[in-house]
């Protein structure tokens, strides 16, 4: 089967000038990503990958280079054709889980969907659907308060399935969750893999990264390394379970 790309970057750079200095974040990267990969992106702390996570979101633009998104140059667009780009074509997933306090589950998961101008009850029905798809069903009226970690985390996944974008981009995910909690949210992860979704997962935890099938290592704004993944890791031998059993989200408690 002939594989179709989903991002093509070249020649990526991005410099920030502060006062007299020049920072040269990314200096020249070169990177495919087919549609339905699962990728980890790693890197230490100046290592570029987080500037590279967000030139991929579109939550800024290279200062060199091209970027084509699922057949779209979005090199060139100005931050308010970004802006429509990213609400259709890539769902996030935050560490910090930017979820709304005063909103209900229902509503934040609904909000991409107010940008894109869909009617209140298609809204309703397709938040709904989401919440019961990542095991949320009985959560829809609690605010992110009321809510344990990982299902706050569950809500940020969920919002970010909800306009069926082309690539879920997760920034550190598990870095405000417990060893177990991380597991589980890892396995949500791996069945949204399995069902055709494109992932670009962002980390700086070997243990994490490893349930890519493949990881692309950043150093002083370059790739240093991009191979797959021999050695997947699997999730925990519940999930496999769920996984063989052809049981939806909603039976992971």
């Amino acid at each position: 089967m002939q594989q179709h790309p989903l991002i093509t970057i070249t020649d990526i750079g991005r410099k920030y000038v502060i006062g007299t200095e020049v920072i040269h974040a990314l200096k020249s990267v070169s990177l495919t990503i087919n549609k339905g990969e699962f990728v980890a992106l790693m890197g230490p702390s100046g290592s570029g990958k987080s500037t590279l996570m967000n030139i991929l979101g579109c939550l800024d633009s290279p200062t060199k280079g091209d970027y084509i998104l699922n057949g779209i140059n979005v090199s060139e667009m100005t931050d308010n054709e970004l802006a429509v780009v990213r609400n259709k074509e890539i769902g996030f997933v935050f560490q910090t889980f930017n979820l709304l306090p005063r909103s209900s589950s229902l509503d934040n998961v609904a909000l991409p969907l107010i940008y894109a101008g869909i009617s209140r009850k298609e809204r309703d029905e397709r938040a709904s659907r989401a919440l019961e798809n990542v095991g949320l069903g009985n959560r829809m009226d609690h605010k992110p308060n009321e809510l344990s970690g990982g299902q706050r985390q569950r809500v940020a996944v969920a919002r970010a399935l909800i306009n069926n974008p082309s690539i879920i981009l997760a920034d550190e995910p598990t870095g405000n969750l417990d060893t177990k909690t991380s597991v589980e949210i890892m396995g949500l992860l791996e069945e949204i893999h399995s069902k055709g979704n494109t992932i670009i997962l962002v980390t700086h935890e070997e243990d994490i990264a490893q349930h890519a099938h493949r990881i692309v290592r950043m150093r002083d704004g370059l790739i240093e390394n991009d191979y797959k993944n021999e050695d997947v890791k699997s999730v925990s031998p519940r999930l496999q379970a769920l996984n063989n059993t052809g049981n939806d989200f909603e039976s992971i408690s």
